[in-house]
């Protein structure tokens, strides 16, 4: 394990956890202001914009609220535990609702952009679906090689 790379993983997810409710919170001000000089559609589609970036938001927050209590069982040296394979199927549900959030929203406002954070999102919550099951396997077999011990 590279404690430095752990470190640095861990400061920049504390990091994006703080700056999350920072854009959350700031986000029908600054979306109101970019409206003003990115494009009008933001502006004619405010109400389903905010709602839609606030629902995102905060399953993004929750999402990296998940890594930061994963990266807790990695500085412990202990990451194969239950406690990841919840994270990880957590993580499969909010991806999925982000996805499903981002894909309504291009109905209304459509952007190559847009597409692309559904798919990503999308990808996401399968791989993350995967790596729980593959925990969760991985738990089971160090639990009945501690028990043989």
């Amino acid at each position: 394990m590279n404690p430095k790379l752990v470190k640095f993983t861990k400061n920049v997810l504390d990091i994006m956890y703080c700056g999350g409710f920072f854009v959350l919170f700031t986000l029908p001000f600054s979306l109101k202001l970019l409206g003003k000089y990115y494009s009008a559609k933001i502006e004619e589609n405010f109400l389903v914009m905010l709602v839609s970036l606030a629902v995102c938001g905060v399953f993004g927050i929750l999402i990296i609220g998940r890594l930061r209590c994963m990266m807790q069982t990695v500085i412990r040296e202990n990451c194969f535990v239950y406690e990841n394979v919840d994270s990880l199927q957590k993580m499969a549900v909010f991806s999925s609702i982000i996805a499903i959030v981002t894909a309504v929203k291009l109905f209304v406002v459509p952007t190559p952009a847009t597409a692309v954070v559904v798919l990503v999102f999308f990808i996401a919550a399968l791989f993350s679906q995967v790596l729980s099951y593959v925990f969760e396997k991985a738990v089971s077999y160090k639990e009945e090689n501690d028990l043989t011990i």
